[in-house]
């Protein structure tokens, strides 16, 4: 699992450790690390040139320490310092001992930067709020047309680094080389578009993990732990049976895609309740198919409601009456009445909604640019204002559990071809699957991102892709993480 901690939480493991070090050894550290991971960006470190760009924080101080280690392997090195008087004093000595060079005029530094081979962004910290200041966005801009590799210090300059929103100008890096934990903002998008690659470095900030963290991410291991296995005794009903709520006259091909997506998610069986039976069985044949509602259908352990619904609430309606897991989809979130969600949440029935930025918008009675730019605040809003599991599907697709608490699962997979019509049908079957299977609702959303992640992926290999062309690669996706596992 990789995590990702608030800025006061990373602060308060740093004056722990800190504590208990001789004064600016973390910095060292740091520095290291940094002069490290630069030296393998540029390959030939002699006779390269480097910009530094330079604020009056710690950042700035690391990247200081980290150009005079370069120095010294021969780099031409030159600091521009955005605030002269703030800057990092012992840095700056090292970095002029080692036969590096200042620019107080951080105008005069653009056309370095622009010819630069390497610009190392120490201009603000991790607690930094807004954009960039004024004077840093030519630097800024500089950097962006240059010839050189970006590397940013800790975070680039200009984004937040616990919510991943970018509010004006900002860095955007190549490479970001993080310092002993992850932060939010480098694994949510917007914010995660300007990082680049990322490079952990670890300086020894070991109580951090014993904090709670904001953000979490599931690797291959982890999603492989989680995946349902069905034992020697199992049958089709053990398990899990998933009802699929879905289509219309309309649109039934949805309720074909959402089936596609339940039939390869670990359930042993998949009920169809809808208009379009005969397309789905036509498609696949070992569906159970019903025509006399939600209510009637026959025993499952979950439902999935809403791609393609149309403007069917009384269907919507029977399934969140059911006591039983249900994921919520598509036309299916505008027509869930907010009280019936809730009521599920309250009585302890668990609630998967899954709703694209859009849909996230609409029902939190906002602009859509508001949900693209601050996810977390989003995902945790709709959890707590519905008491139930969210999936906020996107570039950066976020789970949050019922209620907003709790660390916010990220999903590291995917590919942006999956921006295709009903690939949403798709994840939604797959998640409902895995809800009958038994994974909770977070769980179930988290597992079914991954997995859709990676078969998008697959399918993809860089070329467009359908809907059920990423359905017909979860398998694979599945065998693959298993694989992992050993």
């Amino acid at each position: 699992m990789r995590t990702a901690y608030s800025v006061e939480t990373v602060r308060a493991a740093e004056r722990e450790l800190m504590a208990r070090l001789p004064e600016g050894a973390l910095m060292q550290r740091a520095a290291a690390g940094l002069a490290a991971a630069c030296a393998d960006v540029l390959g030939r470190v002699y006779g390269s040139r480097v910009v530094l760009l330079v604020g009056s924080g710690d950042n700035g101080g690391d990247a200081l320490y980290a150009g005079a280690r370069l120095a010294r392997r021969g780099a031409g090195v030159r600091a521009a310092l955005l605030t002269p008087g703030r800057a990092h004093a012992g840095g700056l000595a090292a970095l002029r001992r080692a036969g590096g060079s200042v620019v107080s005029e951080a105008g005069g530094a653009v056309g370095l930067v622009e010819q630069a081979d390497l610009v190392v962004d120490g201009i603000v910290g991790i607690g930094g709020k807004g954009g960039l200041r004024e004077s840093a966005v030519p630097l800024a801009e500089a950097a962006r047309r240059g010839r050189g590799v970006v590397v940013a210090v800790d975070l680039p300059s200009g984004v937040d680094a616990d919510t991943g929103e970018v509010r004006g100008v900002a860095v955007r890096a190549d490479v970001t080389v993080t310092f002993g934990a992850y932060k939010p903002g480098l694994l949510i998008d917007p914010a995660r578009e300007y990082a680049g690659v990322v490079r952990f470095v670890g300086i020894g900030l070991e109580t951090v993990g014993a904090r709670a963290p904001e953000v979490e991410a599931l690797q291959h291991a982890d999603v492989a732990r989680l995946l349902p296995v069905p034992g020697a005794e199992s049958d089709k009903y053990r398990r899990g049976v998933v009802g699929v709520a879905a289509g219309s006259a309309r649109y039934p091909g949805a309720a074909v895609l959402a089936v596609g997506g339940a039939l390869r998610g670990g359930a042993g069986a998949v009920r169809y309740v809808g208009p379009a039976g005969g397309a789905v069985l036509a498609r696949y044949p070992e569906t159970l198919v019903s025509e006399r509602g939600p209510a009637r259908a026959g025993r499952v352990q979950a439902w999935v409601v809403g791609p393609g619904a149309g403007d069917d609430a009384t269907t919507v309606g029977e399934v969140l009456a059911a006591d039983v897991p249900v994921l919520i989809d598509a036309d299916g979130l505008r027509l869930a009445e907010v009280g019936a969600v809730r009521g599920r949440g309250l009585r302890g029935v668990p609630t998967l909604m899954t709703p694209h930025a859009g849909e996230a918008a609409a029902l939190l009675g906002v602009e859509r640019e508001e949900v693209e730019s601050g996810r977390l605040a989003a995902v945790r809003e709709l959890a707590a204002r519905y008491e139930a599991a969210v999936l906020l599907k996107g570039s950066t697709t976020v789970v949050a559990e019922a209620g907003g608490g709790g660390a916010v699962r990220v999903n590291p997979t995917g590919t942006p071809w999956l921006a295709t019509a009903g690939s949403g049908d798709v994840l939604s079957g797959l998640g409902g699957s895995l809800m009958a299977a038994g994974l909770s609702a977070v769980d179930a959303g988290s597992v079914a991102a991954y997995l859709h992640g990676l078969a998008g992926r697959f399918a993809a290999e860089g070329a467009p892709v359908a809907a059920e062309d990423v359905a017909g690669r979860v398998a694979e996706a599945w065998r693959s993480v298993v694989g992992a596992r050993g």
